[in-house]
């Protein structure tokens, strides 16, 4: 059932978010399609509806709680309360952007640990008491060079098998990320603990509004035009990730920032 993106006023099947009243007409123009208007807060209920995806994209960037609205109630969501297969794909192409960023990432930091000296520079004459700091440095050195060689060891292997190992990597990654969210928000707990852990009903929707609040992870196609420091580019992205995330998850179980900011 549809709802208000401003007051989250569930709305009648029909009409719905508008009206056709010429079917002559192209909806994406705004021709022919009259937008609903709320009963509760005489506004539109979905204006978003006349709206093209770069608009919604500006607003997702400010993370405006109408835009999310629409997308997953009015837009992504289902009534059998299923994920919606455009959101699988989406899951897929961020699912690869992650895999480049964590190869990419690992990769380098690989390469910049290698280069660590293989033996200590040589004592000085005279000087025999330093016996034991170098017996610490020449631990130090060793302790680096295993590091560096274990990191190369998946340096050696063929390129299929390291897109796999990734691939495999960053899978068990975001599963283990929605799945004790969607655990956490199914459970009905006693009093006061709903305040705090709230219970929703339909897991798949959690999931949607963290792929969708997930986007950010496309930004490192900024990388193709203008270079960056990796490292740090990927660690704004993860900051952006967890900032949309919050404001999701706030916005669909209509909640305090208590919960999913422990979450």
């Amino acid at each position: 059932m549809p709802i208000c993106i401003n007051c989250t006023y569930r709305l009648p099947t029909p009409p719905g978010l508008y009206t056709t009243y010429s079917k002559a007409d192209d909806k994406a123009l705004g021709k022919g399609v009259r937008l609903t208007q709320c009963p509760r807060c005489k506004g539109f209920a979905d204006k978003y509806v006349e709206h093209d995806f770069v608009v919604l994209f500006i607003d997702l960037v400010l993370i405006r709680p109408q835009v999310y609205r629409h997308l997953l109630f009015n837009y992504l969501g289902r009534d059998d309360h299923k994920i919606s297969p455009s959101i699988i794909r989406f899951a897929i192409l961020l699912l690869l952007f992650d895999v480049y960023l964590t190869w990419a990432r690992i990769e380098k930091a690989t390469l910049s640990s290698s280069s660590l000296p293989l033996s200590p520079p040589p004592p000085l004459p005279g000087f025999a008491s330093s016996n034991s700091s170098n017996a610490t440095n020449d631990t130090q050195v060793l302790t680096s060079s295993s590091v560096a060689e274990s990191g190369n060891w998946l340096a050696t292997q063929p390129i299929i098998l390291q897109y796999l190992f990734f691939l495999a990597l960053c899978t068990l990654e975001t599963i283990s990320f929605h799945v004790p969210i969607r655990w956490l928000l199914s459970l009905r707990l006693p009093r006061p603990l709903p305040s705090l852990v709230p219970y929703y009903p339909h897991p798949s929707l959690i999931s949607t509004a963290l792929l969708v609040s997930s986007f950010t992870k496309l930004f490192p196609l900024l990388l193709l035009v203008w270079q960056y420091d990796l490292p740090s580019s990927a660690s704004a992205v993860s900051w952006a990730v967890i900032i949309n995330n919050v404001a999701a998850l706030e916005i669909l179980l209509e909640c305090g920032p208590s919960f999913t900011q422990w979450a």
